[in-house]
């Protein structure tokens, strides 16, 4: 099947997000100078950009999925710059995640050529949509008010389903208003019309919440745990939104919409390989310096979220433990990109 020339572009750029965002964790983890810290933001911004644009030229069942390239990226480079043995597991995973990607790639839908922001706002108020930002809405209420105070730093879902809720919607918005400027930079003023500023106003909201409550994620919860279980329901949510509002389904054949779900489960599965695996020989390297920590002992010191409970003076981990742990902080970005 072909590509088209606007789904080409966007899928470059979302290697090219992905490439940055995957190499910023490498920079951050090479020295934590001032200097090595401003690059990896700067890559992780640039990433982000090249993202945004991506979605205005492909549509979000194209761009979404490829985020976990990012963390091949970050993969292989800690491979050959960190000394970080990729485990063959971690290798398998990759090449899952590089076959799901070129599946997506070649069964991905056209996107439908769009001449004003007004169109995507028709798309937008249609009445299957507005259903389900309807539902949306009120899941993020019922989670925020209800679950959140009572199970939220005991029950992973809890937070990801919040933040994967409304990055579905920030990434509809996202795309609307890319496209608006996309419009307007061919020269077809889109600034004039107020729905473009209402689009970067829920841009706006919706990050800002959906990085508050990912962030809370991340700091309650095992770092594993959180990225894989939030890559699958924000690119889940994010597909079925964008199949609902700009209808990305509707001119394509069964069997191509079968096998974009098939290459977004084997690139799932990819993903949660690599971030099972990823810390396997680092945490045998330690064993040479440390005494290492028995299966009990290591339940006793540490609860649900991987983080340390109780002091034993016998078996204290060393500092290099702690610390490296304390610095495995991904980049994890509003597109649902971890590396």
């Amino acid at each position: 099947m072909g590509i088209s020339s606007d789904n080409l572009k966007g899928f470059i750029l979302a290697l090219l997000s992905s490439g940055f965002i995957g190499a910023s964790f490498i920079v951050k983890k090479i020295g934590l100078r001032r200097a090595a810290a401003a690059s990896g933001v700067r890559a992780v911004v640039i990433g982000e950009v090249a993202n945004f644009v991506a979605y205005a030229f492909a549509p979000a069942v194209l761009v979404t999925p490829l985020g976990a390239l990012s963390i091949i990226v970050s993969a292989v480079l800690a491979h050959f710059i960190l000394n970080e043995r990729l485990h063959q597991l971690g290798i398998l995973g990759c090449i899952m995640c590089i076959t799901g990607s070129i599946i997506i790639v070649m069964h991905a839908p056209q996107e439908q050529p769009i001449s004003s922001v007004q169109e995507i706002w028709n798309m937008a108020t249609q009445l299957a949509f507005l259903v389900y930002v309807g539902s949306v809405i009120v899941l993020v209420f019922i989670l925020v008010f209800y679950f959140a105070p009572q199970c939220g730093h005991s029950n992973v879902l809890v937070f990801t389903g919040i933040c994967s809720l409304i990055g579905s919607l920030s990434v509809m918005s996202v795309k609307a208003l890319g496209t608006s400027l996309k419009l307007t930079i061919e020269g077809k003023n889109q600034l004039i019309y107020p729905e473009t500023w209402f689009f970067m106003v829920v841009v706006a909201i919706c990050v800002i919440t959906q990085m508050n409550y990912l962030n809370k994620a991340l700091d309650t919860f095992n770092t594993a745990i959180v990225s894989p279980i939030y890559y699958v329901l924000f690119t889940s949510l994010t597909i079925l939104a964008s199949v609902i509002m700009f209808k990305e389904w509707d001119d394509q054949s069964a069997g191509s919409i079968v096998s974009e779900l098939c290459a977004f489960v084997i690139v799932l599965s990819g993903t949660i390989l690599l971030h099972l695996t990823k810390d396997f020989d680092r945490s045998s390297s330690f064993r040479g310096y440390c005494t290492p920590l028995s299966p009990t002992l290591a339940t006793r010191l540490c609860n649900g979220n991987g983080d340390f409970v109780q002091h034993d003076e016998h078996n204290e981990p060393c500092e290099n433990e702690v610390y490296s742990r304390r610095q495995e902080c991904p980049v994890i970005c509003p597109s649902g990109i971890s590396a």
